[in-house]
């Protein structure tokens, strides 16, 4: 049931351009923009490269998160996850990695890259590429409980965007704090991860209760 839900759900993001393509070239378009509203002067984007990376990784992110379970409601397949005698904590945390892997993943193995065109210092890639690993996830386990709290909206995605971007504030200032910091290991890293581990524990309860409040 895990592995099939896990294939499903890749294969789904494959076939309806939700994969890691749609999210790389928004990443790239959104970096690429910036130069040209803040100027070419590589001192300050330098300065600002860690901030304007993981808001471009936390949009890009947010893409296709209200299709995250409104697919499966206007299937069935989410009655099918209901009466599963799978946890359906379980198959939401499935879908979460599913997500991760055509999202977040290449965000973060990609910004190296990104980074580059920010001018960012060599020195400071380590640090980008592992908060990114961590959280991205993140980022999606937030966006998976505004999904959940949305999925009967058939025009929820603003707000989704209202509910879920606050919370992502913290992951995001802590990530940024983690990019700037002279070590690769260091205290705003080990809050990041702190977060990712509560939101792991949180969310798919959190996101299994509104989808059950839903069908009451």
């Amino acid at each position: 049931m895990i592995r099939a839900l896990l294939t499903r759900e890749l294969k789904l993001a494959a076939r309806i351009g939700g994969g890691a393509e749609l999210g790389l070239m928004f990443f790239l378009i959104l970096v690429a923009v910036i130069p040209f509203a803040i100027g070419p002067e590589s001192r300050i984007l330098a300065k600002l490269a860690p901030a304007i990376l993981w808001i471009a990784a936390l949009l890009a992110t947010l893409l296709g998160l209200d299709r995250f379970f409104q697919a499966d409601e206007d299937d069935g397949i989410l009655d099918l996850f209901l009466m599963s005698n799978t946890p359906l904590e379980l198959l939401i945390l499935v879908k979460a990695f599913a997500h991760w892997l055509v999202t977040g993943l290449p965000l973060a193995l990609a910004a190296p890259l990104f980074g580059l065109m920010l001018s960012l210092e060599p020195a400071l890639m380590p640090s980008l590429v592992l908060t990114l690993l961590i959280g991205t996830p993140t980022l999606t386990l937030i966006g998976m409980i505004g999904a959940a709290l949305t999925v009967t909206l058939r025009k929820g995605g603003m707000l989704l965007s209202v509910l879920i971007l606050p919370f992502t504030i913290p992951a995001l200032i802590f990530g940024v704090a983690a990019v700037n910091s002279d070590a690769v290991f260091n205290v705003p890293l080990l809050f990041l991860a702190a977060i990712a581990l509560t939101m792991l524990v949180i969310a798919p309860v959190a996101s299994a209760a509104a989808l059950r409040l839903g069908r009451e």
